[in-house]
């Protein structure tokens, strides 16, 4: 491996892993709470304006963008353990039908051959 190439393969593990460390903060319900209480600090100050639509940019582009994602991102995160679950048990379910059927068919196979 070339020097450059080595540089680089370090510099993307290396941001793989802050990517994962920063996913694995931001994608929590303490997370939403912080951004929520972060978004409250302006909110005072758009209502104050009495303009309509500094009021809705505000929810639209304040709060629901800081407090949405980190909801969604936990909001996958439990889907994604459910699936995970679901798919270990439906593993275990063929795992065990596959084992009935091989010994259903050792024993045709013995009947076969004692004829």
């Amino acid at each position: 491996m070339t020097k450059p190439a080595s540089y680089l393969t370090r510099a993307n593990n290396f941001l793989d892993k802050l990517g994962v460390k920063i996913t694995s903060v931001v994608g929590t319900m303490w997370a939403a709470i912080a951004f929520s209480m972060l978004a409250l600090v302006s909110l005072p100050a758009a209502i104050a304006s009495g303009n309509t639509l500094v009021i809705v940019s505000w929810f639209a582009q304040t709060f629901l963008q800081l407090v949405l994602l980190p909801i969604i991102m936990v909001g996958q995160a439990v889907q994604a353990r459910k699936t995970e679950k679901r798919d270990n048990e439906t593993h275990q379910v063929v795992m065990a039908a596959h084992q009935e059927t091989q010994q259903i068919l050792r024993e045709l196979h013995k009947k076969q051959s004692e004829r």
